[in-house]
């Protein structure tokens, strides 16, 4: 390895092993200072460049708020406790503490084996954004970033309901294949839109999940999040049923059916902030099911599906049926030859902005899509849709309360 890659991969050693800033800022916005280093690193960024992204994140993200400090915890978490605080978003720090001693004791295999699937459920935390952390250092291989992943997964913890699910048993067509069942929903949304739409609209407006109700207090200033928590809580059968393909499916088909199907999802709705971290969590979640026993695999395929309805639920917009089968039509023999591309920027046009962009969540979108550009066959879609950046959404400023350092009560 040469000195400047030496030096690259220290400096990279070093963020993710950074512990000054919380996992959270203004109220309830993920701290993804990490996970742009990690996708920076998979783009090739220099160190130098790599270092500027952090610092200027820390001091001012693109939501014009900087990153808090870390934050003394309020409560020790502990081998009796740790599942009661599930979700309560407090004491990031005593689950960091936690999971840190526990891999010291079981190794980080056993860890992952013990832990991961009882974190599973709650998934859709924070906008799966609690996956993404754990996933995305499990890319790194950065012990550290790992451990934060874990905690966040405790801390965001919001249920996708499992015990909701039951067999699919309604179209053979949307039963087989993963862009069969998101044909389907698409088709249901637009034919019975008007009822789906007041379906949700109640369901937000719920009595039974209003603050007064005492119904996950944590996320009430949260707007999206909160919105998703009262989605699943609720149900629905096109959410929670379980196509049969999970099961019939090998990993690696179910894989590539997942990543062709969310891309077609984001190309049919380009530069979706929502869509994209269905991409970016997708990522996480294959990286986090690698390292699970085989029989707990596809448990946690299950788990992502229906978080990633809840998500798709919870908006109003979702592509047409249409839409979705002509980007498969156009796209599905389309294959990148070398010199010869018929659409969209080349691959390093499309880096080379990512590289410098401010907006984290592009340079993430464009190192997972290279990653399955080149593992299933160069499919033009997968660089078309890598070059399809997003803008950051406007949020307000919350005021929380809390003194700087401070943490949530539990």
């Amino acid at each position: 390895m040469s000195n400047d890659a030496n030096s690259n991969l220290e400096i990279v050693e070093t963020l993710l092993n950074d512990t000054s800033y919380h996992i959270e800022f203004n109220g309830f916005l993920t701290n993804h200072a990490k996970q742009g280093v990690v996708a920076l690193k998979g783009l090739e960024a220099s160190s130098q460049r790599i270092k500027e992204y952090y610092n200027h994140y820390a001091k001012c993200t693109t939501y014009g708020f900087g990153l808090v400090p870390s934050r003394v915890s309020s409560q020790k978490i502990t081998s009796n406790n740790w599942q009661i605080y599930l979700g309560k978003h407090c004491s990031f720090t005593s689950y960091c503490e936690f999971f840190d001693q526990k891999e010291k004791e079981l190794g980080m295999e056993r860890l992952l084996e013990e832990y991961v699937p009882i974190l599973l459920p709650g998934c859709v935390g924070s906008l799966m954004h609690g996956t993404i952390h754990l996933g995305w250092g499990l890319d790194s291989g950065n012990r550290w970033m790992i451990i934060e992943g874990l905690s966040y997964m405790a801390f965001s913890y919001v249920s996708c309901q499992p015990e909701k699910s039951f067999p699919y048993t309604l179209r053979p067509d949307a039963d087989k294949s993963i862009l069969g069942s998101l044909l389907h929903i698409a088709e249901a949304w637009e034919t019975g839109g008007k009822s789906l739409n007041n379906w949700r609209e109640e369901t937000l407006a719920n009595d039974k999940y209003s603050n007064a109700s005492g119904f996950h207090p944590e996320l009430s200033m949260t707007g999206f999040q909160n919105d998703i928590a009262k989605v699943l809580t609720e149900g629905h059968p096109l959410i929670h049923a379980t196509p049969s393909w999970i099961k019939n499916l090998d990993m690696e088909t179910l894989w590539k059916e997942l990543y062709e199907g969310i891309t077609l999802f984001y190309l049919a709705k380009p530069g979706d902030f929502l869509v994209l971290h269905l991409i970016t969590s997708l990522h996480g979640m294959e990286q986090i099911v690698k390292r699970l026993p085989i029989h707990q695999q596809k448990y946690a395929i299950k788990c992502y599906w229906t978080a990633m309805l809840g998500i798709v639920f919870s908006d109003d917009d979702v592509p047409t049926r249409a839409t979705l089968e002509a980007l498969h039509s156009k796209y599905k023999e389309v294959v990148d030859q070398d010199g010869d591309l018929n659409e969209g920027q080349a691959w390093v046009e499309i880096i080379a902005r990512a590289i410098i962009e401010e907006e984290e969540h592009n340079p993430k979108l464009v190192y997972v899509q290279r990653l399955i550009w080149r593992r299933f066959g160069q499919r033009s879609l997968f660089r078309i849709a890598a070059g399809h950046f997003t803008t950051t959404p406007e949020v307000g400023k919350v005021e929380d309360g809390l003194v700087a350092g401070t943490d949530r009560p539990c």
